[in-house]
């Protein structure tokens, strides 16, 4: 029996499982995403370099990526730490943070913000997606990532001891590249090793859930330890998802609180409102999937920060769980997507 068998890895140590509480299982606390960076559309260079200001804030919601500053979240953790106090306060116990290689993950600030807030943080092995591999990563086989994924659990990551709780996010594009295709295999072989959680980032597209999860089992990956994230801007249709939730990852809604007109990143997606996340919660839990839905907000620009008027780490449970629960879902429903399921999700086997 592993020591971690049983347990939760924060970037503290050990836990057990019950200490989680209301976990948020897909958000960032510091990263940078210059990778994603998006040009603006033509006479809007001045706001995309001007600084960020109050008269400037819907432009920068509905334009995100096309302004550089606000794509360095981690020129902010002072407001973070100011931010988890209040997630804290507010009845959050647990941030999954999922920063992986690419996006310039920073375990010492996340160790640190763990001590001076509270709030239990995981952080996240692996690699994001092929625009942030390296030439090095490229070259690699499946055996050297799986045996770095592994490492970085079992002893720490990035030169330090800090040890990653999870695998991911996990990055693929769409079409799936073969170098994300080898990452997804060595994830599965290294999450068949560890007992582990898995989290995927799926690509722009609606089959590319469906096709990153077959590349896992293939490779031999435990699905049912393993979430899909960004469900909410990939698949849309009642029967598709019926039929994606079928192959028994996580379903999670991780979006809210982003809602723009149009989606830079694929412009055919018509972005929910967070009114309309929380019916397809409602309608998957009436499908009979309460035990594998999963929600967070993925706060990875500075423009979702309260400092710069977003709705920050705890909009979930001040604003979204009312809303929840005026749509008929019951507060032992809540429970189970806050507490339960990142619980059974997040302890190693």
């Amino acid at each position: 029996m592993s020591e971690r068998s049983g347990k939760v890895q924060t970037v503290l140590g050990l836990i057990e499982p019950d200490q989680l509480g209301r976990t948020m299982t897909h958000e960032h606390l510091t990263m940078a995403f210059e990778c994603c960076h998006v040009p603006p559309a033509p006479g809007d260079e001045d706001l995309a370099t001007a600084p960020i200001k109050m008269k400037n804030i819907h432009w920068l919601q509905q334009n995100p990526y096309s302004h550089k500053e606000n794509l360095l979240l981690n020129q902010e953790t002072e407001a973070v730490k100011e931010e988890l106090l209040c997630y804290r306060k507010a009845g959050g116990g647990t941030i999954v943070e999922n920063t992986t290689t690419g996006i310039h993950r920073n375990l010492p600030v996340l160790r640190q913000l763990a001590k001076d807030t509270g709030v239990h943080v995981l952080a996240g092995a692996g690699y994001y997606v092929d625009a942030t591999h390296s030439d090095e990563t490229k070259k690699m086989t499946v055996e050297k990532l799986t045996d770095i994924i592994v490492s970085e659990v079992l002893h720490g990551a990035d030169g330090t001891d800090i040890r990653c709780g999870v695998i991911g996010e996990i990055g693929t594009s769409w079409p799936i590249t073969e170098s994300e295709k080898k990452v997804l295999r060595a994830t599965a072989h290294a999450q068949t090793h560890l007992g582990c959680p898995v989290i995927i980032h799926p690509g722009r597209n609606k089959a590319a859930p469906a096709e990153a999860i077959r590349i896992l089992q293939e490779a031999g990956g435990d699905i049912s330890k393993t979430v899909m994230s960004h469900l909410d801007r990939s698949i849309f249709d009642h029967g598709e998802l019926l039929e994606f939730a079928k192959m028994g990852s996580y379903l999670e809604y991780d979006l809210f609180g982003t809602e723009m007109l149009n989606y830079t990143f694929n412009l055919d997606v018509d972005m929910p409102s967070d009114s309309q996340r929380v019916q397809i919660l409602a309608f998957l839990i009436k499908e009979g999937y309460e035990d594998r839905l999963l929600i967070a907000h993925d706060i990875h620009t500075k423009n979702r920060l309260t400092k710069y008027g977003g709705h920050g780490y705890s909009h979930i449970l001040k604003n979204i769980v009312p809303k929840m629960l005026s749509r008929g879902i019951t507060q032992n429903q809540v429970d189970k997507i806050l507490i339960d399921n990142p619980k059974h999700w997040l302890t190693f086997k």
